[in-house]
């Protein structure tokens, strides 16, 4: 049997703000907003990524806003990554290397609540994403 992690639940303080960061500043796709009752909750899901991110309620209710800490965001070149988040205001931390093979480069950066995360290099990504890329024919 196999088991997915598919999506996390981020807490932050105002939906909309997040909604717009990890949107338009982070790159994410907004893949609905939904409002039902007491509920107002967004989920996003990063480019080429299998799991996605739940803002607003119920999250909120569960865990303090800014409280979580060491998600991890895989891409194939840290540096244009850190750059690409910068041309869109995003604070991203100095690149460091633990170790100078493949997933040891790193950098972070927190979103509007203090939520943190961290960005690992793995160069090995480019050739072998985790979850593979869908062939473009003429006929889509």
């Amino acid at each position: 049997m196999e088991w997915t992690l598919e999506v996390v639940q981020v807490p932050v303080t105002d939906l909309d703000r997040a909604i717009a960061f990890y949107r338009d500043q982070m790159g994410f796709t907004l893949d609905h907003r939904t409002t039902a009752g007491d509920m107002d909750f967004a989920q996003l899901t990063p480019p080429g990524s299998g799991c996605s991110i739940v803002i607003g309620n119920p999250a909120q209710q569960q865990m303090e806003p800014g409280s979580l800490h060491g998600m991890q965001l895989v891409v194939s070149d840290a540096r244009a990554a850190r750059e690409e988040l910068l041309g869109r205001g995003v604070e991203a931390g100095e690149i460091t290397v633990f170790d100078e093979r493949d997933g040891g480069t790193f950098f972070g950066f927190s979103d509007p609540d203090g939520n943190s995360w961290m960005v690992q290099e793995m160069k090995v990504r480019a050739e072998h994403p985790l979850i593979p890329r869908k062939e473009v024919t003429r006929e889509q």
